[in-house]
C-alpha cells in the first residue's frame, strides 16, 4: 500500500459522512414502477449514489410461430405443459386459437404453472393447473413435478413442452432431461427492450462487478426484472450483489426467484426504503 493511503481513505469516508452522503461511491440499480422510480432516484443520489434504472420492458410476438405452430399441432405427443410466465400462457393460448383448436384439447395434459399470474390466467381461460411450485427457480419448478409424480424416476420418458421467450437463461429444461424426460422449448414470444444497448450494458455490469446493490420497490418489479432477463432463477446473475426491498412482501418475491432480500425496509415508503441503505452502508 502507497504510504499514507490509509488516511487518505479515512479523511474520504469521513467527508462523505460529513457531508451527509453516505452512499458516495455506490452504484445502485434500480428496477420499480414509473411512479416511484424518480423519487427514489432523487433521494438515492441526494445520498452520493450513482443510480442506474433498469430499462423498460415490452412484449412481442416471436420471429416466426413455426415450432410453436408445430407443437400445437401435436399437442397428443406431450405429457406435460410448463408455463414459467403469464406472457408465456398468453401468447400460447392466443395462437392455438388462431390455429382453431379448443382449450379442452389441453385437458389430456397435465400442466405446470409458475406465479400467481400465470395461474390466474390460465383458469380464467378454463385451463386446468397441476402444480404451481412455490419456489420460481428451476430447482424449485424440478422439484415440485417430482413431488407431483412421486419421485424423479416417475419423469423419465415423459414429454414437457415449454412454450416461453425466445431467449431464456434458466436451467428447467437441463434438469428436466437429466431426469430422464424428453423436452421442447418453443418460442411463443419475444422480450423487447426499449434500448437493447442498455440492457447489453446493464448485463456487462452485473456480471463484471459493477453494480453494488439492486433495489426492488414492489413484487411486480421482481417479476419484471426477471423478465428482462429471461430467467425465473436470479441466484447466478445477482451473486455477489446487495439486494434490497422496500417491504417484505417484495422480499419473499425475491425469495421466489431464488434470491435472498439482505436489506428489507421497515416501511413500504421510499423514505424508509433510503434510511435502510443509508444504515447498512454505515455498517
Amino acid at each position: 500500500m502507497i504510504a499514507g493511503s490509509a488516511d487518505v481513505l479515512v479523511r474520504i469516508g469521513m467527508d462523505s459522512v460529513l457531508n451527509n452522503q453516505p452512499l458516495t461511491g455506490r452504484t445502485i440499480l434500480i428496477a420499480t414502477d414509473a411512479a416511484r422510480s424518480g423519487d427514489l432516484a432523487t433521494e438515492l443520489e441526494h445520498y452520493g449514489a450513482r443510480v442506474i434504472a433498469c430499462p423498460r420492458l415490452e412484449i412481442s410476438e416471436p420471429e416466426n410461430f413455426t415450432t410453436l405452430d408445430q407443437a400445437i399441432e401435436n399437442l397428443y405427443g406431450y405429457d406435460w405443459l410448463v408455463f414459467t410466465t403469464m406472457h408465456g400462457g398468453e401468447a400460447f393460448l392466443r395462437r392455438l386459437r388462431h390455429l382453431a383448436h379448443e382449450v379442452d384439447e389441453l385437458d389430456s395434459l397435465r400442466v405446470c404453472a409458475i406465479g400467481e399470474t400465470t395461474v390466474r390466467g390460465l383458469e380464467e381461460s378454463q385451463i386446468h393447473v397441476d402444480v404451481i411450485p412455490e419456489q420460481f427457480s428451476s430447482e424449485g419448478i424440478l422439484a415440485s413435478l417430482e413431488n407431483y409424480m412421486g419421485g424423479s424416476i416417475n419423469l423419465r420418458g415423459l414429454n414437457f413442452l415449454i412454450p416461453r421467450a425466445a431467449i431464456a437463461r434458466d436451467s428447467l429444461a437441463d434438469l428436466l432431461a437429466d431426469a430422464g424426460a424428453r423436452v421442447d422449448i418453443v418460442a411463443a414470444y419475444r422480450t423487447v427492450n426499449a434500448d437493447d444497448q442498455q440492457l447489453a450494458r446493464l448485463s456487462t455490469l452485473l456480471a463484471g462487478g459493477g453494480i453494488d446493490c439492486l433495489v426492488f420497490t414492489s413484487a411486480s418489479a421482481v417479476t419484471n426484472f426477471a423478465e428482462l432477463f429471461d430467467s425465473n432463477d436470479l441466484s447466478r446473475l445477482l451473486r455477489g450483489i446487495t439486494v434490497a426491498c422496500i417491504d417484505e412482501t417484495t422480499a419473499q418475491a425475491a425469495t421466489q426467484f431464488g434470491v435472498r432480500a439482505d436489506i428489507t425496509s421497515i416501511e413500504s415508503t421510499v423514505t424508509a426504503l433510503v434510511l435502510a441503505l443509508k444504515r447498512s452502508s454505515a455498517a
